[in-house]
């Protein structure tokens, strides 16, 4: 990969990675218009970490929320663990919230089937158009949100749940979790808050396989190039999703996800009929 390639994929992954489009998806779209070779250990390797850069923008932007305490007394009666949940009850939502996506994650992972779909654009093509259209009718079937529901240990489980469904790349992880919030009786920005929460302890957990399975490896990727590629698109995907992850709650919030489905089902139906024609996606040989 080379600098325009990095700078180019960065900005879409800090740009998608909140949105309900599929951050995985556009990376890939967008290596295959690049001409960025598939299959490359360290392409996939890429496509996960940088994704961990947009996700600190979470932590950088909700800074108080991560350490935040719950310093009030824990009911009378409470045993010592009852009381550590008490007042790290945040954390321990997360935690409940992320187990299923480490169970199916790694059962993806370790078949093999996580690295057959990073290579598909015709999966990422196909997921688009489906989540578009379910997306189109999604505010009218969950639109039932009531500010009084908090999120607990079993609306973090479901939504934990929904998040699996994202290890499919078109699916959007954003997209799964928000609606995974609304099908529990969240409201759209409390869902939407959720969805990033959740996501810096999953991406986290992502991108530490990842680097662990490239030191396994052959450590010829590991040049003074990669590693600067890997530097400088972990920087770029932080500040584009600062920038923009304020604005997708409040838009959400105000409109909800009609114009992303319009959106997802455009861009996925051009990719199919150009695979359909046989044309290639690649912009640069």
């Amino acid at each position: 990969m080379d600098w325009i390639q990095t700078i180019i994929i960065a900005i879409v992954e800090g740009l998608t990675e909140f949105l309900p489009v599929s951050s995985t998806g556009h990376m890939i779209i967008a290596q295959n218009l690049l001409g960025v070779p598939q299959g490359d250990p360290f392409v996939h390797a890429f496509t996960f970490i940088i994704q961990f850069g947009a996700i600190l923008s979470v932590v950088c932007l909700y800074w108080k929320r991560f350490f935040e305490f719950d310093n009030t007394p824990a009911p009378q009666g409470s045993s010592l663990w009852q009381k550590l949940k008490h007042k790290y009850n945040f954390y321990w939502i997360l935690i409940v919230g992320v187990l299923p996506a480490v169970v199916i994650g790694l059962l993806a992972k370790k078949s093999g089937l996580l690295d057959w779909l990073l290579d598909s654009v015709e999966v990422v093509a196909i997921m688009l158009v489906l989540g578009g259209v379910f997306m189109l009718f999604c505010d009218r079937l969950f639109n039932k949100g009531s500010e009084d529901n908090k999120v607990d240990e079993r609306r973090s489980f479901m939504i934990g749940l929904f998040q699996c469904i994202s290890v499919i790349p078109g699916v959007s992880r954003s997209m799964a979790t928000i609606v995974g919030g609304m099908t529990q009786g969240l409201t759209r920005r409390r869902a939407a808050k959720f969805s990033f929460f959740l996501a810096v302890p999953t991406m986290a957990g992502a991108t530490l396989l990842d680097l662990l399975d490239l030191l396994k490896e052959d450590t010829v990727w590991a040049t003074s190039h990669n590693i600067t590629m890997l530097i400088l698109g972990c920087v770029i995907a932080f500040v584009v999703a600062l920038l923009a992850m304020k604005w997708f709650v409040n838009y959400i919030t105000k409109y909800g996800f009609k114009a992303f489905g319009i959106y997802r089902i455009v861009v996925g139906s051009i990719i199919i009929i150009m695979l359909l024609m046989g044309q290639s996606l690649a912009m640069v040989d």
